[in-house]
């Protein structure tokens, strides 16, 4: 089922796809975006097209699998060259970043996709990544994070991600733009957030 989302397009059922729709909405040729956790390059892909040639992105992944997949995925797209690749924590955002500014950023959390469920994003290194990423946007910009929580810890971080981001909301940090998804084991949530 879809719905109006902006200019008469539609919805996107799928959690990714509508976080993509929520930064599509502000990314523009030329700007600066981020993907937190690059796991197989799906969403550092779509920043790549989203941001243009004049345009760059920062992906970071703690495994280097993620790398790799990432970056033939963006090889074979023709984009590879506007995406720099960093194998990290998503914690140590202000390193990584080195004073950039973002148009853009996705948190897609978990674990990697046909990889080990035993290496998984943490709640401290996330709230810690989105409060330097809120300190990043530029006026304007948006964050979208998708938690899955059907993993060990799953829950907790997503719990944890839903607390920082009310608390950045309540102190004037942060406005909401969207949130998705209803409580339950199992249930994927959406946040969007602007400055």
């Amino acid at each position: 089922m879809t719905a109006s989302f902006a200019h008469g397009t539609a919805i996107p059922e799928r959690l990714t796809d509508r976080g993509h729709a929520l930064l599509g909405v502000v990314l523009r040729p030329g700007d600066r975006a981020l993907d937190g956790t690059c796991g197989n390059g799906h969403d550092c892909l779509f920043l790549a097209r989203a941001v243009g040639p004049a345009g760059s992105v920062v992906a970071i992944d703690t495994q280097a699998i993620a790398l790799e997949r990432s970056a033939l995925r963006l090889l074979e797209a023709g984009v590879r060259e506007r995406v720099q690749l960093v194998l990290g924590d998503h914690g140590d955002l202000p390193r990584h970043l080195a004073g950039q500014f973002l148009r853009a950023a996705i948190f897609n959390l978990g674990y990697l996709p046909g990889g080990t469920r035993e290496h998984t994003t943490s709640a401290q290194s996330t709230v810690r990544a989105l409060e330097h990423t809120l300190d990043a946007l530029v006026p304007g910009g948006r964050v979208v994070v998708v938690a899955y929580t059907g993993h060990p810890g799953g829950r907790a971080e997503a719990a944890a991600v839903l607390g920082a981001a009310r608390a950045f909301v309540k102190a004037g940090r942060a406005n909401w733009v969207e949130r998705r998804g209803r409580p339950g084991p199992r249930t994927p949530r959406l946040l969007c957030m602007a400055r």
